[in-house]
């Protein structure tokens, strides 16, 4: 099992993988392109927009087809698009190689959870999904100091050469994982491509899924406006951002730890109330101007990090509850929208905003307070499908 939950949490770490370690890139590559932020940071959201298009079209395969033939492809093609990431000589080739790199992206993670799904059940598969993110935080908390480093001493395209180095070797973990999907759909291939039909038919998955989807708002926005903040505005250097946002992602690590720990005393939904409290109230200090720098943004973000991180697994894990068919298409719609919306809050903190930290604090408090009321109603109005604890308690 530790092989199995090591192979998903590096296939789950693809997005943070792909896009941590090389922010502390986009400053530079704005001077040394004369390129605008706004142009360098479509290889942050061209390459999520592709991600999330893809994740559409590996769910439906791989409940047709198994779990193990496009996540072969997907992967392989990821490893490719590194390539051509490092071997870019201007914006516009890498944000085409960084659109490629994204679709091969999205078959890892669409394929971590349903593989999750198809192998564990209940309230042992959020126990998974815990260790998972617990695994996973490791990604945003080392991956930027490493690119700091590696591209201070270096080069930014050996960013990219070392993503295509992670990606040989979960190539390898896949093509010796055996299939987990024991009866893949045996209808016509169009039939299976309704599943996101019945998808919406579902009210309590489909109103959890974009519920969630939008705790990421000021999460993503952090990640495209972070380096042009610390860097740029701030006047830290490569390195020093490094640490900024290592620091910050620590908050992955101890939240999933955290909840584990919390969710032995009290109930999961008042603990997921009192994370998306978090979440807002962590925002709403962002927007105290006499706070100093960096700690206006340090501090209270480290506290919406911690919030996020904590409501995640859980909440991953509750939106697939509600689901008994359909499962690698409702593995890949959940992460779509998350994602999705996170390509849009990317692309609202790239523009010229004056203070780009009191922008990021309103993104926050709107999606923080939206995802407060959303729940609020759904645990008012809908019965959900909770978690069975062993035992079943």
């Amino acid at each position: 099992m530790k092989k199995t939950i090591g192979l998903l949490a590096l296939l789950s770490a693809f997005p943070p993988l792909s896009t941590d370690m090389y922010l502390a890139a986009i400053p530079l590559l704005v001077k040394e392109w004369h390129q605008s932020l706004a142009t360098v940071n479509l290889t942050l959201i061209c390459f999520f927009v592709s991600y999330c298009a893809f994740l559409l079209i590996y769910g439906p395969v791989s409940d047709r087809f198994g779990r193990k033939p496009p996540l072969l492809a997907g992967v392989a093609l990821y490893v490719a698009a590194c390539i051509f990431c490092a071997a870019a000589g201007n914006s516009t080739i890498l944000i085409v190689a960084r659109t490629v790199q994204g679709a091969g992206a999205a078959a890892a993670t669409a394929m971590a959870f349903a593989i999750c799904k198809d192998r564990f059940e209940g309230y042992l598969r959020q126990r998974i999904f815990i260790q998972i993110g617990i695994i996973v935080a490791a990604a945003p908390m080392i991956s930027p100091v490493i690119g700091g480093w590696v591209i201070k001493l270096y080069s930014w395209r050996l960013v990219f050469i070392i993503q295509a180095l992670m990606g040989l070797v979960a190539l390898f973990g896949v093509y010796k994982m055996p299939e987990s999907l024991q009866a893949p759909a045996k209808e016509s291939f169009s039939r299976v491509a309704g599943s996101y039909v019945r998808l919406f038919g579902n009210p309590r998955y489909i109103l959890l899924a974009l519920t969630f989807a939008v705790t990421g708002i000021p999460f993503f926005a952090f990640i495209a406006g972070s380096s042009d903040i610390y860097i740029t505005t701030l006047g830290y250097n490569e390195r020093q951002f490094g640490y900024f946002f290592g620091l910050n992602a620590a908050a992955f690590m101890v939240a999933p730890a955290f909840f584990s720990r919390m969710t032995r005393r009290f109930p999961l939904l008042p603990l997921l109330t009192a994370g998306f409290t978090g979440m807002l109230g962590a925002a709403i200090l962002m927007l105290c101007s006499r706070l100093p720098a960096p700690w206006r943004i340090a501090v209270p973000m480290w506290i919406l990090t911690f919030s996020f991180s904590f409501c995640r697994p859980p909440s991953n894990n509750l939106i697939l509850e509600q689901v008994d068919q359909d499962i690698g298409a409702a593995s890949s719609f959940m992460v779509f929208i998350f994602f999705i919306t996170g390509a849009c809050s990317m692309g609202v903190i790239s523009l010229n905003w004056k203070d780009k930290i009191t922008a990021l604090g309103w993104m926050g408090v709107i999606a923080s307070a939206v995802t407060l009321i959303a729940w609020s109603m759904i645990n008012r109005f809908l019965v959900l499908r909770l978690p069975v604890r062993p035992g079943g308690r």
